[in-house]
């Protein structure tokens, strides 16, 4: 059996190395000065891998620029060029950076020719030392998979698969795969499934894992550690990114606790804990609110997923922002996030569920704030599901099990979808949540 090594740069992803800790610019790439700055701005708080969006050849230009200039600044972190609906831009940003993501679904509408295109693609990265992302998302696998195996984890399994035999058939092992889904059973059974089967191949493949979608605050922390943690738990996972509808450096305190917990550089703040039945009852001596918070959700979001149990209280203490000692036991914090990560994990809602994009350069109106405004007005609606997505390139299909969505089109103007199904169109941004629980209401 052999465990591939991926090198990107200055990194080294997989085959037993650390965990690499990623995000991702929200920044226009054709904006040189501000995507500067925000590169900058997460070599400080950490990143070791940043990744850029590249919509088409004329972000080419501006990528070298970019990557460039950070050389010159003794910046050398691994850009990632993000392409969607290009292949041809793909096969232009391989030449510039040190990793290429591209996503099957869209790589190219044709499968004969999006094969092509990949042969193609993979040359110019044996040239150039340039690995790739083969990641694939649960709203976006293209319609010729989705026929077959529907759109399912099995599905994403198949893809990622098909994919890999064509790396080794063009003699291409540089390669990272990721399967990421906005809902965290669906996501830890597609990892799953393609370990396993990569095992079974003889070829294992660095595995780049995340919740993508989750949302921001507390819930998508919260949800982005139950899923991936459970996965980093059974040795699946090479590199991870907390996809965070927030500043993309408020990512990276979360991911860098997953990398140091399961790098066994870290330990939980749980000091005992009692499973009677089908509950667990733990107590906590964590060092502030937010160590609490990852540390609960880490030690129960796999055994909550995985139903070994039902129920969690949690006691114990944790140390405020004001230096003081607040206890757990019966507090209304405590059963924010017991009712939190079991939302998380799918088991019990008692709010609505959010799927948001951490937004990128293909973006187009203020995502954050947005979310924000339809999640206060929207807070009632116990159990319903709530999409707010920054742009079509995985927005209809990774909102696919949403009851309703809003999905930026550009140039201020949004879709609002009841399911599966847009319902108004070219609605101007600020007309668009207004209108947005209007037919909520209406039903």
């Amino acid at each position: 059996m052999t465990s591939i090594t991926v090198k990107a740069g200055n990194v080294a992803i997989g085959g037993g190395n650390p965990i690499v800790v990623q995000t991702m610019c929200n920044t226009h790439t054709s904006d040189v000065e501000a995507t500067l700055g925000q590169c900058r701005r997460l070599y400080g708080a950490g990143a070791e891998m940043i990744r850029l969006t590249v919509p088409g050849p004329g972000d080419i230009a501006p990528l070298k620029e970019i990557h460039r200039r950070l050389r010159e600044e003794g910046i050398d972190t691994p850009l990632v060029a993000d392409i969607h609906f290009s292949s041809e831009t793909a096969i232009e940003a391989a030449k510039v950076v040190e990793k290429v993501r591209i996503n099957p679904g869209n790589f190219h509408r044709d499968h004969q020719k999006a094969c092509e295109q990949f042969s193609r693609l993979v040359a110019v990265c044996k040239e150039h030392g340039t690995a790739i992302r083969i990641g694939l998302n649960h709203g976006s696998l293209g319609e010729r998979i989705t026929s077959l195996y529907g759109n399912t984890p099995i599905a994403m399994k198949e893809a990622a698969m098909e994919w890999i035999r064509m790396c080794i058939t063009n003699s291409f092992y540089n390669v990272v795969v990721s399967l990421k889904a906005s809902n965290t059973i669906v996501m830890v059974e597609a990892y799953r499934l393609l370990a396993k089967a990569m095992e079974e191949s003889g070829t294992i493949f660095p595995l780049h894992v995340g919740v993508t979608e989750a949302g921001n605050g507390d819930s998508g922390r919260i949800k982005s550690i139950a899923g991936i943690s459970t996965l980093l738990s059974e040795g699946i996972g090479d590199t991870v990114r907390v996809s965070l509808t927030e500043p993309p450096e408020n990512e990276l305190p979360v991911a860098r606790y997953l990398a140091d917990r399961y790098g066994r550089r870290l330990h939980s703040s749980m000091v005992s804990i009692n499973i009677e039945g089908r509950k667990a009852v733990a107590a906590y001596d964590a060092p502030s609110r937010d160590r609490l918070l990852m540390d609960f959700s880490a030690d129960f979001g796999k055994m909550l997923l995985d139903r070994k149990i039902d129920e969690v209280e949690l006691k114990g203490a944790y140390t405020g922002e004001d230096g003081q000692r607040h206890l757990l036991d019966g507090s209304d914090y405590a059963a924010y996030l017991v009712d939190e990560l079991m939302q998380a994990s799918r088991r019990r809602f008692y709010r609505p569920e959010y799927v948001a994009c951490p937004g990128c350069g293909r973006t187009m109106y203020n995502l954050e704030e947005t979310f924000n405004e339809v999640k206060r007005r929207t807070a009632h609606l116990k159990g319903m599901v709530i999409a707010v997505m920054g742009c079509i390139v995985n927005g209809p299909g990774e909102m696919a099990d949403a009851d309703w969505g809003y999905v930026g089109e550009g140039n201020h103007r949004v879709t609002i979808y009841k399911g599966k199904t847009p319902v108004a169109r070219h609605i101007p941004e600020t007309e668009a949540i207004d209108l947005l629980l209007a037919l909520i209401e209406k039903g």
